[in-house]
């Protein structure tokens, strides 16, 4: 009687042992994925998928996502949030969210993804990489010229994320070059939509606080009948005429592929960051005919969609 008890209390040591040694195993990744932005989503959706490929699905990794409004306060919670709990490695999707976890720790590996121009905006390390979305901004107003000859562009960005600033300063240099004059709409909460009068288009940056509010601004050039662009997708089926942004399909597995080498022992520094490959082109048809705008044929037949 007393060995079988020995030997019980021997097996329950050794299972006692197993799942501990098995929960140590278990990688831990914290995401920051800004808001109910579709472009973070949609990334998101892929890095998840890129994981699993990489044998880093349900059960051999724990994914834990912070979702913060677009605040400076709630970047900077989210990212210590996850330094608390001392993950392996840190995702992050747009510069803001990036540029917090960089700004509160540089013990913790950080792969960025959605990040419009790192190294402009100061997202740089050892123990950085990740992939950039950066698009050509004259390719955008080239093609919107097509679509409505303005001489009037506002610019929607927020003086907070330095990406968006970066982005209406590509806007600005691009004046002599096509024709036109840029007007800056510093959108950070959804009644900032009614400061955007008096312009022929609009130019929509990569801005979180912006993007959140993507009915508002649409809604706003609707009633105005003026064109919208922009370098994020997602906001295609709410009434943005024309998209030029990196897919956030390749987002999302390029960054899982690089998290996969960090948690499989590699260096972020030895990780090299890399830009996009797949660009998108979306052009909604629906909407230039709601507002009486034609698009040119080339256009038509260079998208990638055309939602009619």
């Amino acid at each position: 009687m007393k060995r079988h008890i020995i030997l019980i209390a021997i097996i329950t040591a050794l299972l006692s042992v197993a799942v501990v040694q098995a929960y140590a195993a278990e990688k831990t990744i914290g995401v920051i994925m800004t808001g109910d932005i579709p472009y973070y989503k949609a990334i998101h959706k892929a890095f998840l998928a890129g994981l699993s490929e990489h044998g880093f699905g349900p059960g051999k990794v724990n994914v834990v996502l912070q979702t913060p409004s677009p605040e400076a306060m709630s970047w900077t919670n989210a990212a210590r949030k996850l330094i608390a709990i001392d993950a392996d490695v840190i995702v992050a999707y747009g510069a803001p969210a990036t540029l917090a976890v960089v700004h509160e720790s540089s013990a913790i590996p950080v792969v960025f993804a959605g990040v419009y121009d790192p190294q402009a905006v100061g997202i740089t390390g050892k123990n950085v990489t990740g992939i950039s979305s950066k698009v050509p901004v004259a390719s955008v107003i080239k093609n919107l010229k097509g679509i409505s000859n303005f001489s009037k562009l506002g610019v929607v960005y927020n003086d907070a994320e330095k990406d968006t600033v970066r982005q209406a300063e590509e806007v600005k240099n691009l004046e002599g070059q096509f024709g036109f004059q840029s007007v800056k709409f510093n959108i950070k909460r959804f009644g900032d939509a009614a400061k955007i009068s008096n312009v022929d288009a609009l130019f929509i940056t990569t801005s979180c606080s912006a993007m959140q509010c993507v009915d508002n601004v649409v809604g706003v050039a609707r009633k105005g009948k003026i064109p919208t662009a922009t370098t994020i997708s997602g906001g295609e089926d709410r009434g943005i005429i024309l998209t030029i942004a990196a897919s956030p399909q390749e987002q999302g597995k390029e960054a899982a592929e690089m998290a996969s080498k960090i948690l499989g022992g590699a260096k972020a520094s030895t990780v090299s960051m890399e830009s996009p490959k797949r660009i998108e082109m979306i052009i909604n048809l629906k909407e230039t005919t709601t507002i009486d705008l034609k698009v040119p044929f080339d256009t038509l037949t260079s998208a990638t969609k055309v939602i009619k």
